[in-house]
């Protein structure tokens, strides 16, 4: 049983991520705790005095670390975080990139060289945005997609250069497009000597970090211009459940034997056998995308918030 100065740190906890990382006021904390603002502004002012609040919040949230641990067991996870949800709010990485940062924070500031890979998409962009500026020039961070997006411009989503000025290491981008035009075109261009290295260092990374993409109508692979509407509802009648870094995959985790995979220009996802892939995803959309590559072994990490862990271990 938890004593009751361990749940008040709990509370602290709780009302110090919802007022400094969700941006609630100490009235709208108050209606969401069901307590008084009085009692929601103490709170608040003991996650600072208790060293609870620094940047981001030290102390885990005992309900969390609960849906962390059930979530490992479920799906047989090395690494698996938590954040705590704000109902109202209708963002899709509050929270999670900022705990993707520390875990980005925790790797680059290890001694020893690593590899350390990054897919694309808004939550790592984020994720990135909150890393504090370092020096960690022994490591090596390569991108498994393209930096290329449809129309030619330079994809906004890839992160591989504001991640690599933000910590001052040496960093090996992906010189193509998301997607080309036919299987013959990646054949080609993964055989260009400066492609090849960069796909041999992606497949040798120890920890990686990538997001999580839905097959929908607003999945990002559809806002992004990568495939069409008659596209996605072919690879949907195909049994495509999600994608990470462009592959797509079913339900079970496996990915399809589909024209648009053979298309994908993106370095295979790394192997779970030699190194953490961490996936950083959260909400409804991306709930079945997330279950099927844990199903699958896509992946052995995860970062969510609390409402996705409750959908995945419902």
């Amino acid at each position: 049983m938890r004593d009751e100065g361990t749940t008040r740190l709990d509370e602290a906890a709780r009302a110090g991520w919802l007022y400094y990382v969700a941006g609630n006021t100490q009235d709208q904390i108050a209606a969401k705790l069901g307590i008084s603002r009085q009692a929601a502004q103490r709170l608040v002012s003991q996650s600072v005095s208790a060293g609870l609040v620094r940047v981001r919040i030290d102390h885990p949230i005992a309900a969390c670390l609960e849906r962390a641990e059930s979530l490992k067991q479920r799906f047989a996870l090395s690494y698996c975080e938590v954040v705590p949800s704000d109902p109202a709010s209708a963002s899709t990485t509050l929270g999670v990139a900022e705990a993707c940062a520390a875990e980005m924070e925790r790797h680059l500031k290890r001694e020893a060289p690593t590899i350390l890979a990054v897919g694309t998409g808004r939550t790592l962009r984020a994720a990135v945005e909150h890393l504090p500026p370092m020096t960690a020039t022994q490591h090596r961070i390569v991108s498994l997609t393209g930096n290329i997006a449809p129309d030619g411009s330079a994809s906004v989503y890839n992160v591989i250069y504001s991640m690599a000025d933000q910590v001052n290491a040496p960093h090996y981008p992906m010189p193509l497009p998301v997607v080309v035009s036919t299987p013959e075109e990646r054949q080609l261009l993964h055989k260009q000597k400066v492609v090849e290295m960069t796909l041999q260092l992606a497949a040798r990374a120890e920890v990686t970090f990538v997001g999580v993409g839905e097959i929908s109508a607003k999945a990002p692979l559809v806002l992004d211009g990568f495939i069409t509407a008659e596209e996605r509802v072919d690879l949907e009648g195909q049994g495509a459940a999600g994608e990470i870094v462009g592959w797509v995959f079913d339900t079970s985790g496996k990915l399809i034997d589909c024209r648009f995979n053979e298309r994908v220009a993106s370095a295979p996802i790394p192997s779970i056998r030699y190194g953490d892939v961490i996936a950083v995803a959260m909400g409804p959309a991306k709930t079945s995308a997330i279950r099927a590559a844990a199903t699958g072994g896509l992946i052995n990490g995860l970062i969510t918030d609390e409402a996705t862990a409750d959908r995945l271990l419902g």
